[in-house]
């Protein structure tokens, strides 16, 4: 709850200025809050130059659930179209990190059918065993069941943390995982540590639009639930001499019960690689001005064989489809080169390009937060610099 000191509190309206909410207003020379408004993000309580406002943390109840019961760290393997999606690396090399951090053993879980082959794969990339629930019954992916399943095992063994991909299967089955079992659930994690005195996993994420990251704890609660951006964490290289245990479980009849029956799966065919996955990455801001000098982009793209990204204000310009959106509503990158021309660097967008290994940016606002972040910055206007580019690389390669 948010508390106003009042007798601190010289009414000089820094909070109400700085609340995006609306929820303070200066009555009668002092701060009054709207606690149905507020939100208790903390920013007015940074600004107050009197020190007036605090948040007051309230007793966190007792859940009845008991903590030391709960051991041992869950990745669940995403599995679809015969491959094991990327993400599950990523999260199995984070899960090495937190599990040897917390002294116990890295589980993956892998569902699907005609799996049982790929378990190894994930003992190479990390893990210590690999629970493998292979059915025929779970060749197309049915959230209800793949939930059943995974909540199942849950109540079995009681992990006390289970990371999973902010995919859309991962977005489509864990919330009802958490809700099954009565726990907290943080989406779309950007960095997982732990808390060594109390073993709480301390969750960030964006939060309020992007325009704060909030580190989120589930402290009476087990397991503690997250999933996480593709492309956002590093993925250990394989290691083909690690050991580990594949156990194999047979899902039951209730548990492979759905009120959904898959009529047909279709692929998306699309030509070159997907934003996500391309090694170079060109990106458009608002800074282009118009449509037309997003000639331009394409030809740079065109040139260094890069995928095509965009912000979200171009995306909201229809300058480029919705699928080019980089950032916390769009599509999250790990490219070896990213260059955004014309890119502000709002956190927003910000948050889907942090795994990029060299970042060039072109900018002609000098203070962008963008060069924060630039391995390399140009100050400059981007319809001049652009063709720069293009000239340079064209003569390089003799075109």
């Amino acid at each position: 709850m948010l508390i106003v000191d009042l007798e601190k509190c010289i009414g000089c309206g820094e909070c109400e200025s700085a609340c995006t909410f609306d929820a303070i207003e200066v009555k009668d020379e002092k701060a009054v809050v709207d606690l149905d408004t507020c939100t208790m993000c903390g920013t007015c309580v940074d600004v107050c130059p009197e020190e007036a406002l605090y948040l007051e943390k309230e007793e966190a109840q007792d859940s009845g659930v008991d903590l030391d019961q709960w051991r041992g760290v869950w990745v669940t393997a995403e599995y679809r179209f015969g491959q094991t999606a990327p993400v599950t690396f990523e999260l199995l090399g984070k899960g090495r990190t937190i599990a040897d951090d917390l002294g116990v053993k890295l589980t993956a879980v892998l569902m699907g059918s005609g799996v049982k082959e790929h378990a190894p794969e994930l003992i190479q990339r990390g893990a210590d065993r690999v629970l493998v629930v292979d059915h025929p019954e779970l060749e197309n992916f049915r959230d209800e069941v793949f939930a059943n399943i995974l909540a199942g095992l849950a109540r079995k063994e009681k992990p006390e943390v289970i990371l999973a991909g902010a995919t859309a299967m991962g977005r489509s089955y864990i919330p009802q995982v958490a809700t099954r079992l009565e726990t907290g659930l943080t989406a779309d994690c950007t960095e997982l540590t732990v808390r060594a005195e109390d073993r709480a996993l301390l969750q960030t994420r964006p939060a309020f639009g992007g325009n704060l990251l909030a580190t989120i704890v589930c402290p009476s609660h087990r397991p503690q639930m997250s999933t996480v951006r593709p492309h956002v964490l590093k993925a250990l290289e394989p290691d083909s001499s690690r050991q580990g245990e594949i156990v194999e479980v047979t899902p039951s009849d209730d548990e492979l019960t759905a009120r959904v029956k898959v009529v047909e799966s279709v692929v998306e065919q699309s030509e070159g690689p997907g934003l996500a996955d391309s090694e170079i990455v060109v990106a458009a801001g608002r800074g282009m001005e118009n449509e037309k000098n997003m000639e331009l982009i394409h030809e740079l793209a065109s040139l260094l064989e890069a995928g095509v990204g965009a912000s979200r204000a171009v995306t909201d310009a229809e300058w480029l489809p919705h699928r080019a959106q980089i950032g916390q509503t769009g599509v999250t990158i790990s490219p070896k080169l990213y260059m955004g021309f014309g890119i502000s660097g709002a956190i927003q967008h910000v948050v889907g390009i942090q795994g990029s290994e060299i970042i060039v940016a072109v900018n002609k606002d000098p203070d962008a937060p963008i060069f924060d972040l630039a391995t390399f910055g140009i100050v400059g206007d981007v319809k001049k610099i652009l063709p720069l580019f293009i000239k340079r690389i064209r003569q390089e390669r003799g075109l």
